[in-house]
């Protein structure tokens, strides 16, 4: 029943709102290239970002309301929706001009290790993670991207001639396909998130989708199920097989039929691993002991240098630019430090040359390669009510190689136990991008943490297309182009 009213009120909240959204771009004023990132603020302690191509969607409650954008290196401008209209919504920034040598009397630039030095000696003064609640909204896209896809069946003797051949002509046509399909998907929330410490948070979602192609929904696990309905066919319909491979038995009763068995997959997610997925989001923009974000921070292990100021709400910036210093030190990037306060605004990482995630090699015992060889994100920060910094938005991207080649074996569950074996090899890029944007973040207290219940599952609602008003009057991330115009199947 609870289900029910969710989708309900999903329904009610995406044909009935009184207002309307209107979408616009930020543009540099002098290149006219698009602005990603910047802060379009709403209320004192709300908003939304730009996004990658610099499009940002926002409520008109009416064409005065005002909003402020800013964005660091530009003059903060401040508009009405009618203006944006009148601008036939684009809104061009104006580069904030810095000059070194009026902001400092002396020749001597700012040493890049003592300002790294206060800012770790004002943490504790500027962030703070206990007991907060988050409105949140969160996106992650997944691509996979299938290089190499090698079927074929190498004995089965049993079988006739005629119909090996058309097994593995069927082989083939699956390679192709796969092949092609370029693997595509997002998946959209929006809920709130309440934290207790960097362990322990409850998530309520309010709305979740999911736009994919089902007809290419392919993943190494659909690939081999694909290719094991092949066989099947052209096997004895009336017996059930075992499936192993190496020394691994997979299936002990596999059968043509069993496709006839599966009840259809609900449209729920499990909000577990929804809480999961944002809770170690989060963490990547914090600075408890041993995080990514404070090894950062440790002079032992990265060496820093000074770049330049610019200027953010009026605010002088330093940028400072980080590389390793040890080897399992593995990022480089940049640092966005208030000159005021030394709290850190915004910072890019991303793997440095050389470095590289998890990874393993076992392709010549067990037919298996993985390598995280692409590692990147931003986080940037907003005060809250209590002139804390809590992220604003953090993306995070992932990049992985994977190998897999697996030798399968078809037994008959049969006095002849008759055996089909199949070669299967796999080879592509899998790459991840979460982003998570949070509208607003405000202090609670336990009370009112312990008395938030979390759900087993949320349902969501499946699109094979982008379609605009299905998050009404709802603060999100504006996406990208290859999002709206994606088109699948279902």
């Amino acid at each position: 029943m609870k289900h029910l009213i969710v989708v309900y009120s999903f329904l009610l909240s995406s044909f009935f709102g009184i207002s309307q959204n209107i979408t616009a771009r930020l543009l540099d004023k002098n290149t006219q290239n698009p602005i990603p990132f910047a802060a379009i603020k709403t209320a004192e302690f709300n908003g939304v970002i730009s996004n990658e191509e610099g499009y940002f969607t926002i409520i008109e409650e009416n064409e005065n309301s005002v909003i402020t954008i800013s964005c660091l290196g530009y003059k903060n401008k401040t508009l009405s929706i009618k203006d944006i209209k009148n601008l036939n919504f684009i809104v061009r920034l104006e580069e904030s001009i810095n000059e070194l040598n009026t902001v400092y009397v002396s020749n001597k630039k700012p040493n890049a290790d003592s300002i790294i030095s206060r800012v770790r000696q004002n943490l504790s003064k500027n962030y703070e993670i206990k007991l907060y609640k988050h409105e949140i909204f969160s996106r992650k896209t997944a691509y996979m991207d299938f290089d190499r896809l090698d079927f074929e069946i190498e004995k089965a003797s049993h079988v006739k001639k005629k119909n090996l051949e058309s097994a593995n002509k069927s082989m083939d046509s699956l390679s192709k396909a796969v092949i092609n399909s370029k693997t595509k998907h997002f998946k959209d929330f929006k809920a709130d998130l309440y934290v207790n410490d960097s362990t322990k948070t409850k998530l309520k979602v309010y709305k979740a989708t999911e736009l994919i192609d089902q007809k290419n929904n392919l993943s190494i696990e659909e690939v081999q199920k694909r290719a094991q309905h092949v066989i099947l066919k052209y096997l004895d319909t009336t017996l059930t097989y075992k499936l192993k491979t190496g020394l691994f038995k997979i299936e002990d009763s596999l059968s043509l039929k069993d496709d006839d068995k599966n009840e259809p997959k609900k449209n729920e997610y499990q909000v577990k691993d929804l809480n999961g997925q944002t809770n170690n989001l989060l963490m990547r923009s914090q600075f408890y002991e041993n995080s990514m974000l404070s090894k950062i921070l440790d002079a032992d292990l990265y060496e820093y240098s000074f770049v330049d100021v610019s200027y953010f709400n009026n605010e002088l910036i330093y940028i400072i630019n980080y590389k390793p210093k040890r080897s399992k030190s593995k990022y480089t990037g940049k640092l966005f430090i208030t000159d005021d306060t030394y709290a850190i605004t915004k910072v890019d990482f991303e793997f440095a040359d050389g470095k590289r995630g998890e990874k393993f090699n076992l392709k010549l015992l067990l037919g298996v390669k993985y390598v995280e060889n692409m590692r990147k994100g931003t986080v940037i920060y907003q005060k809250d009510t209590l002139n804390k910094y809590q992220p604003q938005y953090i993306k995070y991207e992932e990049g992985r190689y994977f190998y897999v080649s697996r030798p399968l074996k078809f037994i008959e569950n049969s006095p002849e136990k008759n055996k089909t074996s199949f070669d299967f090899t796999i080879e592509g890029n899998i790459i991840t991008k979460q982003e998570l944007l949070l509208n607003s973040s405000i202090k609670i207290t336990s009370g009112i943490f312990n008395q938030q219940t979390e759900e087993k599952t949320v349902p969501y609602l499946k699109l094979n297309k982008y379609d605009s008003k299905v998050w009404g009057q709802d603060q999100t991330l504006e996406p990208l182009q290859e999002m709206k115009e994606f088109k699948g199947e279902d």
